[in-house]
């Protein structure tokens, strides 16, 4: 079985970059005055690979677009396994799992998007994550395990769902910050606390919900709560779209950024052999 060191920088921590977006990333495109063709989506993604891959430990890519980032990404490739349940213009409802999935060469992790909702369905979730580890073990890849959670008490599902699913066996589990990342950083360190008393497993938080500005101190506060990094997009890249080319402001804006938080994991985060 391939060790987190696959994915990890040499400190034992995660910068991961996240580019497997799909119905949204068109949405933003749109909402940024581009058109969301195929051809669009394929260009902003393959430039955020070829500017940020380099610098991180690991990159994020679903398999539509995982043959034309592949040759950009040195290290760390993971494969966006999950079928989004997606209105044009609207958040993922649901998700299910590609089980008939051919990981290509260089591929060393899937993940798993997963809807967790206070609901009767909550058996049927953990049986989803359960086949989606089974499937990693199956090709002897990583498996990472992305839980986002609906619900109005927000934080309590957040240590809710880590207990739940993080009894799946997943070699990595992916959580939203608390608070999303605003207020005061210990508060934000004691929440990430209680999620880290849940998980046998190591775990990084990803940026949904966060402002881009907030999220390198988001990361901090996390990892002094036992995190070991992050795997983010919106945080790192959203600046670019607004360019017809976004290769400038991606080197101007989001490779600095990407260091910044590299720094910040390697100071503060959890090395991840010390969670197992």
């Amino acid at each position: 079985m391939t060790s987190l060191d696959a994915l990890a920088r040499r400190s034992g921590t995660f910068a991961m970059v996240a580019m497997d977006q799909r119905e949204s990333l068109r949405t933003m495109l749109r909402e940024h005055g581009h058109e969301a063709s195929d051809g669009r989506v394929e260009r902003f993604k393959t430039a955020v690979a070829r500017e940020l891959a380099p610098h991180a430990s690991a990159f994020l890519i679903e398999g539509d677009h995982v043959d034309a980032v592949a040759p950009l990404v040195p290290r760390g490739l993971i494969l966006a396994v999950d079928r989004l349940l997606q209105a044009e213009g609207g958040p993922v409802e649901d998700t299910s799992l590609e089980e008939d999935v051919q990981p290509r060469a260089g591929v060393v992790a899937l993940k798993l998007l997963l809807i967790w909702r206070d609901d009767g369905q909550r058996a049927e979730r953990v049986e989803l994550a359960r086949r989606f580890v089974a499937l990693a073990d199956v090709h002897g890849v990583l498996s990472v395990l992305e839980p986002v959670v609906r619900h109005p008490d927000r934080e309590w599902a957040i240590v809710e769902a880590a207990r739940e699913l993080g009894e799946t066996g997943c070699s990595l589990y992916k959580c939203q910050v608390p608070l999303e990342g605003k207020g005061d950083r210990g508060e934000i360190a004691r929440r990430a606390r209680e999620i880290d008393a849940e998980l046998p497993c190591p775990w990084v938080v990803l940026s949904q919900g966060v402002e881009p500005d907030d999220f390198p101190a988001a990361v901090e506060a996390s990892c002094r709560g036992g995190a070991s990094g992050f795997l983010a997009g919106r945080a790192l890249w959203t600046v670019a779209l607004r360019a017809e080319d976004p290769t400038a402001l991606l080197r101007e804006h989001s490779v600095p950024r990407l260091r910044q938080l590299g720094e910040i994991v390697d100071a503060y985060g959890r090395p991840w052999r010390e969670k197992r």
